[in-house]
């Protein structure tokens, strides 16, 4: 293992984050203003038709949606530097509020389909690419291809259909039973369906990744050795095929968090989890800036972050692996 490349490799991805974040920043604030949405429609809601245009220059300008975008995004930047994102119009409370309230929600159902995910598909990957061509390697494989090509939200609408509205065993939306408390065990029954869908959409691309790096392996000139030394199954599997064939699988989770981002807000809205998704809808269609910048900027860095560490993960597995940047 090598542990000191790894860590500078870390350094070095943490050091080109910071100005990429804030270029990343910059650009939604460049992009939004040119938005053919009015924000202050969206800050008014059904009184805005009914606004004489002197009135909404005084509102704009109290609201401060007149400023140039550099204008605004720079005094965005001053905020988050002394620890104020700002507050949301759309949601009436400030951005960190918003933020502890939902953020749990979203990152507890994507850490447990990502997680979920991952071990699915190393389990049914290896067992699949060690027997090629078998009832196993045919059915996964088959499954995944079909998944691969379904949108989460048919998934989490077929889920409901079947388990909520035919069965009636799970609940079909929300995260408690009305007027309820936040609690685990009320949360569990609610969140069942959600992390179905959300697994079932990150489990094909991962598991056929992972079959196909264990068929390479298998055919390799050291694990035809090994056979010939007499080592099978299971010990051939994790001794010889595992350690060469883990880092795709590795590097394809790293790229694999857009997505799952993206499916997570596609899965909290069809179920009604009181995740990011709903904000971050609202946010957008209004130009809640100080909340979309947050998001943007929130879901730009999970991304470098998932890609530096699958990176790092690889570079002390295998020395042989030699990366910069």
């Amino acid at each position: 293992m090598s542990r000191p490349a790894a860590v500078r490799l870390l350094g070095v991805r943490a050091a080109i984050a910071l100005p990429l974040t804030v270029a990343i920043s910059a650009a939604m604030f460049w992009v939004a203003a040119r938005s053919p949405f009015d924000p202050l429609a969206g800050r008014l809601g059904g009184n805005y038709q009914f606004a004489t245009e002197s009135q909404r220059a005084a509102m704009r300008e109290a609201y401060g949606t007149d400023v140039p975008w550099w204008q605004a995004w720079w005094q965005w930047i001053g905020g988050v530097a002394r620890g104020d994102l700002g507050f949301s119009s759309t949601q009436s409370l400030p951005v960190t509020t918003v933020l502890a309230e939902r953020l749990p929600f979203t990152l507890v159902l994507s850490g447990a389909a990502l997680v979920t995910a991952t071990v699915l598909a190393i389990l049914l990957g290896c067992v699949a690419g060690m027997r090629r061509g078998g009832w196993v390697d045919r059915l996964c494989t088959g499954l995944a291809v079909v998944f691969a090509a379904v949108p989460p939200f048919v998934v989490a609408m077929a889920l409901v259909l079947i388990f909520a509205i035919g069965l009636r065993w799970l609940p079909a939306a929300g995260a408690v039973a009305p007027g309820a408390e936040y609690t685990e065990t009320g949360m569990l029954p609610y969140a069942v369906l959600p992390w179905v869908a959300l697994t079932v959409s990150q489990l094909p691309w991962l598991l056929l990744t992972t079959r196909t790096a264990v068929v390479a392996g298998v055919q390799s000139d050291a694990v035809r050795a090994a056979r010939a030394r007499g080592v099978h199954s299971v010990a051939l599997l994790r001794g010889h095929v595992a350690p060469v064939s883990v880092l795709p699988t590795l590097a394809l989770l790293g790229t694999r968090l857009p997505e799952l981002i993206a499916g997570a807000a596609v899965v909290e809205t069809v179920f009604g989890w009181p995740g990011m998704a709903a904000v971050l809808v609202e946010s957008a269609a209004a130009l809640d800036f100080p909340l979309l910048a947050a998001l943007t900027v929130g879901a730009a860095l999970a991304v470098l972050a998932g890609s530096a560490l699958s990176d790092a993960a690889a570079v002390a597995i295998d020395p042989r692996v030699r990366m910069r940047a």
